[in-house]
């Protein structure tokens, strides 16, 4: 009975036997416009729904994410088959230790097990990055489970980049640069490449992430940016960072997976 008891807790802290995630087949919307209804958040300095300075905040129908901590506002829910609809603007204001560096945030997909298992901030999960000039790039964030994905890829220098007609490589840690990343990319405040689809500071953005089965899409302002196949995990709670960067949100949306034609 004692190793039946050690083991279910070990299950329930990794998300097997918990609540069935939801599938998506109606749009669901995330984000009330009014509160954070939904959400928890997540703080690495505080831990959990404990927000002295008001990281998380709502008004005139958006989020505000302020970047102070890092941490999170995480669904109380788990989703899986969805197709994830967002509209996101950077804002000014950047903190220590990124207070110069590329404005950061991100959306983690599938997010299990416990909350800050990974650098006491984030969860087990697949990231959607959002950064000035990656946004779009896939990072494996290992915690308390498998994370890998399959892609097909080419190497540019130390950089692993989605290649549509490149060479598949199962992957289970590190990141993937969307195709049009800079080679050049640097870590500054207000990079923007070339080829760069995301809109200059200050215009909103609609970012999508299409996750059907063990497939996974990203689309940034209508192109596609970045995919992937063979994913684990495949369902789980989604993830929005605040990681030194403001960031606003008006728009979070889950519809059901478009049917192929």
């Amino acid at each position: 009975m004692h190793r039946f008891l050690v083991s279910l807790a070990v299950l329930l802290a990794l998300g097997v036997w918990a609540v069935p995630a939801q599938s998506v087949n109606q749009p669901i919307r995330l984000f009330n416009g009014k509160d954070l209804t939904g959400f928890y958040t997540w703080l690495k300095p505080h831990g959990k729904n404990n927000d002295p300075n008001k990281v998380f905040t709502v008004q005139d129908g958006v989020i505000r994410i302020s970047g102070h901590y890092y941490g999170a506002a995480t669904t109380e829910k788990e989703y899986e088959d969805y197709h994830l609809i967002v509209e996101y603007n950077w804002g000014e204001k950047t903190w220590p230790p990124r207070v110069d560096k590329a404005r950061d945030s991100g959306i983690l997909l599938h997010c299990v097990g416990a909350d800050g298992v990974s650098d006491g901030s984030w969860m087990n999960s697949i990231e959607c990055q959002m950064i000035e000039g990656g946004t779009g790039d896939i990072i494996l964030i290992p915690g308390q489970g498998k994370v890998s994905v399959t892609t097909p890829v080419e190497k540019r220098g130390k950089a692993t980049v989605y290649e549509s007609k490149g060479t598949r490589q199962t992957l289970t840690r590190g990141r993937i640069d969307w195709w049009g990343r800079a080679p050049e990319w640097k870590d500054v405040k207000g990079f923007r490449g070339k080829q760069d689809v995301e809109r200059p500071l200050g215009e909103w953005n609609t970012l999508e992430v299409i996750c059907d089965g063990a497939k996974l899409t990203f689309i940034l302002n209508g192109t596609v940016v970045n995919a992937a196949t063979d994913v684990e995990p495949r369902r789980g709670k989604l993830l929005f960072q605040s990681e030194g960067a403001e960031v606003f949100f008006r728009r979070i949306e889950l519809v059901p997976v478009p049917t192929a034609k």
